[in-house]
């Protein structure tokens, strides 16, 4: 994996350095309730030995500032990419996820030659929905008791997904 250059991110591969930042990241409130986890630190490094996880980090004015991952289905008849999305509180709402996720997907649309890409958030994040649909994202159908939540209890997601012709 090479590194990505968006207009206001880079997108590089992550390593064992960027553990203890992305942990601390994972660990916010308002990105921990998402994503969740126990030992973060451990759960990051498993995703660094996955073979069929690609982990990159976001990188902001030369500062990480979360992580963007992507595996595919490489079954030829179902051949498609999905991407997830994290990053530090500190910078929501300036624009940098969806300059990540549309970063990302012209790599994997231009470069690795997907025709199709999803993504799956919380039915009721509407932060990530909206960040999603301005690359182009569009809803497919809630997908009913998806995730278990950190309150014990089933929660819906979204399937979105984008076609090449989508993105913006």
């Amino acid at each position: 994996m090479t590194t990505l250059h968006g207009d206001r991110v880079t997108l590089r591969p992550a390593g064992p350095a960027d553990v203890d930042r992305l942990a601390a990241i994972r660990a916010a409130p308002e990105v921990h309730v998402r994503w969740q986890g126990e030992d973060l630190a451990a759960e990051i490094a498993d995703d660094l030995d996955d073979p069929d996880l690609e982990l990159l980090v976001v990188e902001h004015d030369g500062r990480v500032v979360g992580a963007i991952q992507w595996s595919e289905e490489s079954d030829a008849m179902y051949r498609h990419a999905g991407m997830d999305l994290y990053l530090d509180p500190a910078v929501h709402g300036r624009g940098l996820g969806s300059d990540a996720v549309r970063t990302l997907a012209r790599h994997l649309i231009d470069e690795v030659g997907h025709h199709r890409l999803v993504i799956d958030p919380a039915a009721d994040n509407m932060a990530a929905i909206a960040c999603y649909a301005k690359v182009g994202f569009q809803p497919v159908g809630v997908m009913r008791r998806y995730e278990l939540g950190p309150d014990g209890t089933w929660h819906d997601g979204l399937l979105m997904d984008l076609l090449p012709e989508d993105l913006r």
